[in-house]
């Protein structure tokens, strides 16, 4: 299929976690600390929330209140009916460094990804984790030795599928009854995990450094590949089925739309910080897939 790409909405500094929720398409915006979403055709723009501590992760509880992530201070923020802004979870005291990325199961058990190492000082990298915020606020670690963990999903049958961005895999775990990460798998496998421990050359041992992610209909997952700046369609084992290239580094992407077949792509010309933040060159993209969004039972980045 080829992919004319449209660009939706342009001007932004750096753009992240897309989402389609409420015939609406979400992002963050990192360095204008916003949380914004728009129309399906990019009209009626607006800012959702303000998050100083830097908006990343995006997802919804069952009762349509919204979770964000604020990664340098190493919160979940709630989103109340009133628009106002409270703690949902405080991680501080259970990772040293940013927290990423964020899905809730259809209990609303919230899981949250931590980078494993601290990125603005080049610190060697180390692995990350994943923790699980209960309904109660509870924090409970529920999986370790994660090479940077960054998109997930979680399938309807209840697995629980992470991108490692610097770990040259997608890992796959099952999603218990009670919230437990269990029986560890690869999903796919691109190469050995980096020797190296700088981010530099860790990043250039990577075959594929798989950044967001979505799942179609078909089970496939989208993800956004930082080594190849491509957007590849993958099955489980890591064939790819199908790519898209941007013409600059695609950070994530998301089906939906009014028939589920649009895929909305987080495009920036680099992730430097210093740049993007003085710069307005990110942009959400747009093109038209062949197979649709999950279907309601799947959760993550995908509309419920």
């Amino acid at each position: 299929m080829t992919h004319r790409l449209t660009t939706l909405i342009p001007g932004r500094t750096f753009v992240e976690a897309p989402r389609w929720h409420d015939d609406r398409i979400w992002f963050s915006e990192l360095y204008t600390f916003s949380v914004m979403s728009a129309r399906e055709d990019g009209s009626d723009l607006r800012v959702e929330a303000s998050v100083p501590a830097q908006p990343s992760g995006l997802a919804w509880l069952p009762d349509g209140r919204l979770l964000i992530v604020s990664m340098r201070d190493r919160k979940l923020l709630r989103r109340e009916t009133d628009g106002t802004l409270v703690v949902h979870a405080d991680l501080s005291e259970h990772v040293a460094d940013f927290c990423n990325e964020v899905v809730v199961d259809r209990h609303g058990r919230a899981y949250v990804g931590d980078f494993g190492f601290d990125l603005d000082n080049q610190a060697p990298l180390a692995p990350g984790s994943l923790h699980r915020i209960d309904p109660d606020g509870r924090i409970t670690q529920v999986a370790t030795d994660l090479w940077f963990p960054n998109g997930s999903v979680i399938t309807a049958d209840n697995v629980f599928i992470v991108n490692e961005t610097f770990g040259n895999r997608i890992s796959a775990f099952d999603l218990t009854d009670d919230g437990r990460l269990v029986n560890r798998r690869v999903w796919a496998q691109f190469g050995p995990l980096p020797a190296a421990t700088n981010f530099e050359d860790a990043a250039a041992e990577c075959i594929v450094s798989p950044d967001g992610m979505c799942i179609d209909a078909e089970g496939a997952l989208w993800i956004a590949d930082l080594a190849s700046e491509k957007l590849l369609r993958l099955r489980e084992g890591g064939d790819v089925m199908e790519e898209i290239s941007p013409g600059e580094m695609a950070f994530s992407s998301v089906l939906g739309g009014s028939d589920g077949k649009t895929m909305f792509i987080c495009a920036a010309p680099n992730f430097d910080e210093a740049e993007r933040r003085a710069t307005t060159h990110a942009k959400i993209l747009t093109t038209r897939v062949a197979v649709g969004t999950a279907p309601v039972g799947a959760v993550g980045q995908v509309a419920r």
